[in-house]
């Protein structure tokens, strides 16, 4: 029996550790954790409503237009406003060229090199040195499609700084629509680019991930778990959000249901915060509380010094399981992609949806009236509350509003990576990511490739999780310049 830990795991996010037992070949315990702290809901306190979206885009830079949405749906619902059809088609492009960027960057700059023997420089070096199966040529030629693959990403970076203002943490979402009209030559630059990424997805992205899994095939049955998934719909088909092109959906044992708020509960029996289950700390009912418009009131006070804690990852449940989220869990919801519930099946989802997006984003230029309104005035409520939930790169994601006397009283955030790479639960119940390492079969101690294999799949990002970290002494109070 050895314990093996991959600390950092690079390609990923630096402070994102992942610690494994293996015997016999085999992973039988696992346990992920996030070690910095951040604290966005605190920096919200007080501020004006509308600054949300912009903050909460820094959470993460790979996916800062998603939290910009979820921000931006979170007060159009306490504010009771919708934007106009420009405003909302724009929000969808924004988010869209986001999503390109990163399942471009994840399939080729984070999971292909561990596929793909790369030049002895680096990026490529230090790293592992075993199990490269592919031929040389078919090597070779996906080696120039990984540095082919940086100019395309940029171009969906400037796709969303048409429309976005700038890239990454985009200015023009916001509750009410959007900020920048979709003028003529605007339009037809980013049709340009789009046509561009779409080809490169369809010429090199979709063969390579085939070439890919053809050769990989093992990894069909390895990293996987239960068909227990969440998806937060994404991309509203019209200004009134009354359907979405990807669908809300909760899949528990492979069937599919309806979403209901009600069953998403937090646990933090594991996690550095105040509290476990039954036990509130401070005004944050922890385990057992409400994700319904009471989520507003909760707020999480660190315990850095918590025994038996490990992340400063919480853990949420729908209905008592650990549900995963991304883009498998979005294909299978749809109806487009149930082949299974693994390693290679998580990679093969995210390529595809690549290309379910571009297509769509195509049909959603042709939908803008250049000449009509981006953006509905609205009024400040005084006291409201508010909920905006989207599927973000990773999964499910929520933002939920507070507003006392025009400012904001509470705010809190549940990202992807809370659901995908949460800890144990009060029950003993492992996150989604930490059930997909046990019975990983480990080759070789000193060189654990396949344990990066399937934590890679999740296209982890840690950032999102945490922030803001006193090295060597417990955080309790945080003061907040204004």
């Amino acid at each position: 029996m050895k314990k093996i830990t991959i600390n950092p795991v690079t390609r990923a996010n630096s402070p994102f550790v992942v610690e494994v037992t293996v015997d016999g070949g085999k992973v039988v315990e696992a346990k992920c954790s996030v070690q910095f702290f951040r604290g966005f809901e605190l920096i919200l306190r007080g501020r004006d409503p509308r600054d949300a979206s912009y903050l909460t885009e820094r959470v993460c830079g790979i996916c800062s237009s998603a939290h910009g949405t979820a921000a931006a749906f979170a007060l159009e619902d306490a504010a009771g406003v919708r934007p106009p059809h420009n405003g909302n088609i724009l929000r969808n492009l924004i988010l869209g060229a986001d999503l390109l960027q990163n399942h471009i960057r994840h399939f080729y700059l984070l999971s292909l090199p561990d596929y793909v023997r790369g030049p002895n420089l680096p990026p490529f070096v230090p790293g592992y040195k075993k199990d490269f199966r592919l031929p040389s040529r078919v090597n070779e030629a996906m080696l120039n499609n990984y540095y082919e693959a940086l100019e395309i990403a940029r171009l969906a970076h400037e796709m969303v700084a048409l429309f976005g203002a700038k890239a990454p943490f985009p200015h023009s979402i916001l509750a009410g629509g959007s900020t920048v009209a979709p003028a003529a030559d605007v339009v037809m630059n980013f049709r340009s680019k789009l046509q561009k990424i779409n080809d490169f997805i369809a010429n090199r992205m979709i063969p390579d991930a085939h070439t890919l899994a053809g050769v990989y095939d093992d990894y069909y049955s390895i990293g996987g778990r239960n068909a227990d998934m969440l998806v937060f719909g994404i991309f509203p088909r019209d200004q009134y959000d009354r359907e979405r092109y990807f669908p809300f959906g909760a899949v528990l044992d492979g069937q599919l249901y309806q979403v209901d708020l009600q069953a998403i509960r937090e646990d933090v029996s594991h996690a550095w915060y105040i509290g476990g289950v039954g036990q509130p700390g401070g005004d944050y009912g922890v385990a057992g509380n409400l994700y319904g418009k009471g989520m507003q009131n909760k707020q999480a006070l660190p315990d850095r010094e918590k025994q038996g804690a490990y992340t400063w990852v919480k853990a949420p449940r729908y209905k008592g399981r650990a549900v995963e989220g991304g883009s498998l869990a979005r294909l299978w919801v749809r109806g487009d992609y149930r082949h299974g519930v693994s390693t290679m099946d998580r990679i093969m989802a995210r390529v595809l949806e690549t290309q379910k997006v571009g297509q769509l984003m195509e049909g959603w230029l042709e939908e803008l009236r250049p000449g009509e309104p981006v953006y509905k005035p609205f009024k400040i409520p005084q006291k409201a509350t508010g909920v905006g939930l989207t599927g973000a790169m990773r999964g499910p994601l929520g933002h939920w509003l507070r507003i006392e006397k025009g400012r904001i009283a509470g705010y809190q955030i549940i990202t992807p990576t809370a659901w995908n790479m949460s800890p144990r639960d009060a029950g003993g119940q492992p996150g989604p990511m930490e059930q997909a390492l046990l019975n990983t079969p480990v080759a070789d101690e000193n060189e654990p490739i396949e344990i990066s294999r399937v934590v890679r799949a999740f296209d982890p990002c840690s950032a999102c999780a945490t922030h803001v970290i006193a090295p060597g002494k417990s955080l309790r109070e945080f003061i907040i310049p204004v």
